[in-house]
């Protein structure tokens, strides 16, 4: 925001000072990322910067890394880059499993946590509906509690149930974790949600089935995928649940990240982390869309 003309000396100063301890603050929470994405072309097997990378040397710089994310736990993975060394990858790397793995326990979770945190959403956005307060509270419970005692009573429970060591009761879980987020985002969409155009829709002869999908969904839509992405990422980003309630060789690429660091050090790691950086940001770019679609349906003038 641009200083008035007429604005003082000191509300000047303010101004400048204002602008710095923000930048400041936005430089703090971002170097961590800043420091990932250059260490994950490090030429050398190192997590640090060395001599060559801070002169700009470009023999400094490697993309070993990144191959590595395809080779590791190949049968060949020294031979000629043919169909039958991509089907090799597809079929033994590590890391390729893994990310297999993330992005089907992912899709189907998020479906799952869509669907019963947008139903969840509605009932809990109705003035008739009792005890709101207390159900919100026990619904978005899994985004407050620690992740550490979500996973020890899954882990417990699962084990008494036979989900333990199923990818069934993985996306159970993960679902578990990401519903919280949907009903929040979807809660906030129905927030300045027209009832009146439902009651006219019902006047018209509409049925509830028809009223949902034809009035309701397309108005909470940016809500509902807002949601959705959110539920994935959680999902995609999840390391402990997966540690308490899956087996030796259901690995996603969280848990093959926490392995790595563990068994053994390589910025693999550092690739992998920019990969989830790249992802997250074009997910948070999507989300701002949305939000930015989701006022201009409501008439609400961006902040």
């Amino acid at each position: 925001m641009a200083l008035p003309s007429h604005a003082s000396t000191l509300e000047k100063v303010w101004h400048y000072a204002y602008l710095v301890i923000c930048s400041l603050i936005f430089l703090f929470l971002i170097a961590p990322i800043l420091i990932v994405i250059p260490l994950s072309f490090n030429a050398e097997p190192y997590f640090t910067f060395t001599e060559k990378m801070l002169a700009l040397d470009p023999t400094g710089y490697s993309a070993r890394w990144y191959d590595l994310l395809l080779t590791f736990g190949m049968e060949n993975p020294d031979g000629p880059r043919t169909g039958s060394w991509w089907a090799d990858v597809w079929s033994n790397a590590h890391w390729v499993n893994a990310a297999k793995n993330s992005i089907i326990i992912g899709f189907f979770s998020t479906i799952l946590a869509t669907c019963l945190g947008t139903i969840a959403a509605l009932g809990l956005s109705r003035p008739e509906m009792p005890y709101r307060r207390a159900i919100m509270a026990v619904l978005i419970s899994p985004m407050i509690v620690p992740i550490i005692i979500t996973a020890t009573g899954l882990f417990f429970f699962y084990s008494m149930t036979g989900l333990a060591n199923s990818y069934f009761g993985i996306i159970l879980a993960h679902a578990t974790l990401g519903i919280p987020f949907v009903i929040i985002t979807v809660t906030a969409t129905l927030v300045g949600f027209d009832h009146s155009l439902t009651r006219a829709a019902a006047s018209l002869g509409a049925t509830p089935t028809r009223t949902f999908f034809r009035v309701i969904m397309p108005l909470i839509l940016p809500g509902v995928i807002s949601g959705a992405l959110f539920a994935f990422v959680t999902s995609f980003d999840e390391v402990v649940v997966v540690l308490f309630v899956a087996a030796h060789d259901q690995q996603t690429i969280p848990r093959q990240m926490w392995n790595g660091i563990r068994e053994q050090i390589s910025p693999a790691i550092l690739s992998v982390a920019t990969i989830l950086v790249i992802i997250s940001i074009l997910l948070l770019t999507t989300v701002e869309l949305l939000r930015r679609r989701s006022e201009k349906l409501r008439g609400v003038s961006p902040g």
